[in-house]
């Protein structure tokens, strides 16, 4: 079988991270420690994620000409990710933000000041050619302009590729948007606010995922944390459980559990499938500290699968079980 081939249209931002022993309220402040220096950014850490589950990824992206700009470079290099379509400029210095953990329950805060991301625009998606030249499956998310995602979901469109949309940071998304995703991968926050609802309703998660069906979008799934994952279609509805884990820090989990998903799909699986997948994968991410560091590579799904006696998916490439 072919190398899945996958390409990210999303944001870089260096992650600058320390532990609390609660989160503030507002105006307090905390003594924290364990500050670090991470690669981050939920566009550059599905890239990543994607190309140590097995993918051969495209990354398209704008940074600025700057010492943060070098180290994500370098980390693309590392990866086996494709630089081709990372576009620097001098007009805005490369995106950062800032991490909040709580110690004892791995839970955070984060902020984000997006610098050269907020400068990608759609002619820039739209330019880069090369990595829409037959991906199976193209991914983006909303650290990003509106615009620019618009144009990756567009573009994974016309080149035939399955398009997901992680929509976070969660802002309105124009129905011409939404209808070019066939899956969209929002958290029940998300979900809410996107179908135009407060967060103060009452709403079942299944009744929500159907106003966003209806909106245009062809198929939702669903993040529900601890408790797993919802799939809704226009004709049916499934929960996915979670794999239980020992939550460390689960900044990285939503982008690792994208990058499962979109692996799964450009290798063939059904979306069912795809999504325990992307359950485990998001899953073993909780288990280590920091978000680059906690990204699973291959060998580590394949170890997990053997330690808990689980059958590896029947879509999961033969050739694809090495060490990178």
């Amino acid at each position: 079988m072919n190398v899945p081939r996958i390409t990210v249209v999303g944001s870089y931002a260096t992650g600058l991270t320390m532990k609390v022993q609660r989160l503030p309220v507002t105006g307090e402040t905390l003594l924290a420690t364990g500050y670090r220096v991470d690669c981050g950014g939920k566009g550059s850490n599905q890239a990543v994620a994607c190309a140590r589950l097995g993918a051969k990824v495209s990354f398209v992206a704008k940074i600025g000409k700057d010492a943060f700009a070098e180290t994500a470079l370098q980390l693309y290099r590392d990866e086996g990710v494709d630089v081709a379509s990372v576009i620097q400029t001098s007009d805005a210095p490369t995106g950062v933000g800032f991490i909040i953990v709580e110690a004892s329950s791995g839970q955070n805060c984060i902020t984000i000041d997006p610098g050269a991301n907020d400068l990608l625009t759609a002619g820039d998606v739209s330019g880069c050619k090369a990595a829409f030249d037959s991906p199976q499956v193209v991914l983006t998310q909303l650290e990003v302009p509106v615009a620019a995602a618009g144009a990756a979901m567009a573009a994974g469109r016309a080149c035939g590729a399955v398009t997901i949309l992680n929509p976070a940071p969660v802002r309105p998304l124009p129905s011409s948007v939404l209808q070019t995703v066939d899956i969209l991968t929002p958290n029940q926050v998300e979900a809410k606010i996107l179908a135009g609802h407060s967060l103060e309703e009452k709403l079942e998660a299944e009744e929500i995922a159907g106003e966003l069906i209806r909106s245009g979008v062809k198929q939702v799934v669903m993040t529900l944390g601890e408790k797993g994952a919802l799939i809704v279609t226009a004709s049916s509805c499934t929960y996915v459980p979670a794999v239980q884990m020992r939550a460390v820090d689960t900044t990285g989990a939503g982008d690792a559990f994208n990058a499962g998903l979109a692996n799964a799909i450009a290798c063939g699986a059904d979306l069912e499938s795809a999504v325990q997948f992307a359950v485990v994968i998001g899953g073993l991410a909780v288990t280590k500290e920091g978000v680059i560091p906690a990204l699973p590579r291959l060998h580590e799904v394949i170890q997990f699968y053997a330690q808990r006696e689980l059958t590896l998916p029947h879509w999961f490439p033969p050739d694809h079980a090495g060490n990178r």
